[in-house]
């Protein structure tokens, strides 16, 4: 057996440079913070393939004086602590002194810093960790470290790093993260001569968001703000329908520090519970600031977790945090339309007459189309016989203009009460109307019939809290609402709105669901796992208006919603078994929701069934009150498209 023996010291320093240098990204966050508890406004970081052959950071701090220069590659040599007293309530980002010590043993650095007080600075060059003499050396304030030749004398971790790609992908997260974590320091990223990054340092979160995550991400996120007695939660939040598809855009900091936090991920997630669809995850940058006693942060030797001392806080805080930001968000997703060329044309041709007929007389709609079997459209001249273009000239198809079947304005019915899903089938297109028919399709006023002071709230009249007077235009593909409001255009899908508007109203504590007796029970044949689930979970399908009994290896269901088809009950009960099993029976309040989810699914107007004015106008007060943004599985159940939008795909702007 060997001798129990200490290691050398230059060993010992290996091992510990390992456990807080793991890569270039390492590097470049310890410097960062550094340079940031030094007091900086700005932070320039610079690398060369991925930073393991050359990694530079500048900031313009305090610098560090030039008697105190060697010391600071010490290990456990710091500023920032004196006593164990301090370690209770840790304001900075570095505290240990084991950062300059690790980098500067596996690697060759050059340091150039100054002091306000020096009229010149000091310059020291280290090689795995033996300094070289101090020298003055003229130099801006602030301190410049250069990190070179990162792990040259420890190839066992060298064989490790991956290309120079990822590693300098690497550094660029962590300069971004650093960035987020502190908008008022301006921040440069260079990587092999090319600028990447650059955040103005104006102090303002959403110019270091727009800047690090971009324009197109950033227009997704709302902002957060939050205060109680002893903790504020700041930030943004990406809305339901901008989640993505992992969580790598969420970014949480604790008093300035980036962190990660399984609490604070899952407050952020059950914020958006029954918003966001299944495999979607928000997006965040935000700040939880709390007293620096109440967090400890020294429990990771990279200083990214922490503990809280109150954790119920700290997740009700950020909880009802981000719920009241996207409860108080009335915006929809706006409608993108790409502009199309005619086929066949040159930008410097002339559309002529005959390329495109368009003849208003035909029809009272100017430019309807007529759909032919085959679903292409073509000019209604056509379609009734009408001469043809000439042979060899291209013949582009005319945009179809929506028709819009209005009706005369029927109040909706009183508030409260459900809607009864209309099961008739989608009534057969209608016949064009001759040239010669004088009558058009009636039109929804603007202003809807006067109603006296005890009739419920229309749809197209202004409610007291709607500044923009808004109507039902009417339907499309018995699946879209179209709403006008102003100058926009709303879009609004019949299914998703009512099956939030179902799901709100199930999961009340007042729901009482009707169901009705089947002369014949329904059988069921199950899995034998779906099977036990369901009995299992029996009281809540009778919440929701089911009685399953047992039969043999089958399930018998003797009553059953009133909205639910014998014939669909079978396949009903099979998705909620499926739903179950995926949410577990360990959280009632998770199972509940998932048959919530399936039920309010059932129960909606579905895409294509022709509805009633009366539902229409429901739906359509529901969405354009706010009380409808999102449907259960987070998608949007309105788009809108404004004049403007509308105007460029005519050519008018």
């Amino acid at each position: 057996m060997p001798n129990i023996q200490v290691l050398e010291p230059h060993v010992a320093d290996l091992i510990a440079a390992g456990e807080v240098v793991e890569r270039p990204a390492s590097v470049a966050k310890e410097l960062m913070e550094n340079a940031i508890d030094a007091g900086a406004s700005a932070v320039t970081v610079e690398i060369s393939h991925g930073g393991l052959t050359f990694l530079r950071a500048t900031d313009d701090g305090k610098g560090i004086p030039s008697p105190e220069l060697k010391t600071a590659f010490l290990r456990h040599a710091t500023s920032k602590l004196r006593t164990e007293y301090d370690l209770e309530a840790i304001g900075t980002l570095g505290f240990r002194g084991e950062a300059l010590a690790a980098i500067s043993a596996v690697s060759r650095i050059e340091v150039l810093t100054r002091t306000a007080e020096a009229e010149l600075g000091a310059s020291l060059a280290l090689e795995g960790g033996t300094p070289g003499e101090v020298e003055e050396a003229g130099c801006p304030l602030g301190t410049t470290m250069v990190v070179r030749d990162l792990f040259f004398n420890t190839p066992a971790r060298l064989k490790f790093m991956k290309k120079d790609a990822a590693e300098g992908a690497a550094v660029f997260a962590v300069v971004q993260r650093v960035a987020l974590s502190h908008p008022e320091v301006s921040v440069k990223f260079i990587r092999d001569g090319k600028q990447e990054l650059l955040t103005p340092g104006d102090g303002q979160l959403k110019s270091a968001v727009y800047a690090v995550l971009g324009r197109e991400l950033a227009l997704g996120f709302r902002e957060v703000r939050s205060a109680g007695e002893d903790m504020s939660v700041t930030g943004f939040v990406s809305m339901p329908a901008c989640c993505r598809a992992s969580r790598s855009w969420q970014f949480f900091f604790v008093n300035g520090r980036q962190v990660k936090s399984p609490l604070m991920t899952a407050a952020l997630e059950e914020a958006y519970k029954n918003q966001r669809m299944v495999g979607k995850f928000p997006g965040c940058v935000l700040h939880l600031r709390t007293k620096l006693n109440a967090v400890d942060v020294n429990v990771h030797p990279a200083k990214t977790e922490v503990k809280f001392g109150a954790e119920r806080t700290v997740f009700s805080a950020v909880y009802h945090a981000v719920l009241s930001t996207l409860e108080g968000d009335q915006s929809h997703p706006q409608a993108v339309l790409k502009n199309t060329e005619i086929p066949g044309l040159r930008k410097q041709d002339t559309v002529t007459p005959n390329q495109i007929r368009m003849n208003a007389s035909a029809s009272p709609f100017v430019g309807e189309t007529t759909q032919r079997a085959g679903g292409s459209a073509v000019p209604p001249s056509a379609a009734s016989g009408g001469s043809s273009p000439a042979e060899g000239t291209p013949k582009p198809p005319v945009p179809a203009v929506v028709r819009v079947h209005s009706s005369s304005y029927i109040p909706p019915s009183p508030a409260g009460q459900s809607l009864p899903p209309s099961r008739e089938k989608a009534a057969p297109p209608k016949a064009m109307p001759d040239a010669g028919d004088p009558t058009p399709a009636p039109i929804l006023p603007l202003t809807p019939p006067s109603v006296s002071a005890g009739d419920p709230p229309a749809a197209g009249r202004v409610e007291e809290n709607s500044e923009i007077p808004w109507r039902v235009a009417g339907e499309v593909l018995n699946t879209y609402i179209i709403v006008e409001q102003g100058e926009t255009v709303y879009f609004i899908d019949k299914h998703a709105a009512h099956e939030r508007m179902n799901f709100d109203r199930m999961k009340g504590e007042d729901y009482t669901p009707m169901s009705q007796a089947l002369l014949t029970p329904a059988i069921c044949r199950v899995s034998p796992d779906q099977r036990e689930v369901l009995l299992n979970q029996r009281h809540l399908l009778e919440e929701f208006g089911f009685e399953v009994d047992e039969l043999g290896s089958d399930l018998a269901v003797r009553r059953s919603p009133d909205y639910l088809d014998a014939g669909d009950i079978p396949a009903a009960l099979e998705e909620l078994a499926g739903r179950l099993l995926t949410a577990g029976s360990a959280d009632p309040a998770a199972a509940r929701d998932e048959l919530l989810h399936t039920m309010a699914c059932k129960a909606a107007i579905k895409g294509g069934w022709h509805s009633a004015p009366q539902e229409l106008e429901r739906i359509a007060a529901a969405v354009m009150s706010g009380q409808v943004k999102y449907c259960p599985h987070g998608r949007p159940v309105a788009i809108e498209l404004s004049k403007k939008e509308l105007e460029k795909q005519f050519k008018r702007t």
